[in-house]
């Protein structure tokens, strides 16, 4: 499970909703749950956080918490 799918199932999010909410499919949205190489779109994380009433940076703080810039 990707750190998107993780964020999701923690939220306890309805992939269903959310795709009949946005438009995404469901197989888009469960291979970016499930695939770690599967680039999420901004305009796709813009579409979820509205659909899921939660702050993009909210998203993207889970998904990227691992990075760090260089010294």
């Amino acid at each position: 499970m990707t750190k998107f799918g993780q964020f999701l199932s923690d939220k306890s999010i309805n992939k269903a909703e959310v795709s009949r909410k946005t438009g995404i499919t469901k197989s888009r949205l469960s291979l970016l749950c499930t695939k770690e190489n599967t680039n999420l779109k901004a305009e796709e994380l813009y579409l979820i956080s509205l659909a899921i009433d939660a702050s993009p940076i909210e998203i993207l703080n889970r998904m990227f918490n691992h990075l760090n810039l260089k010294k």
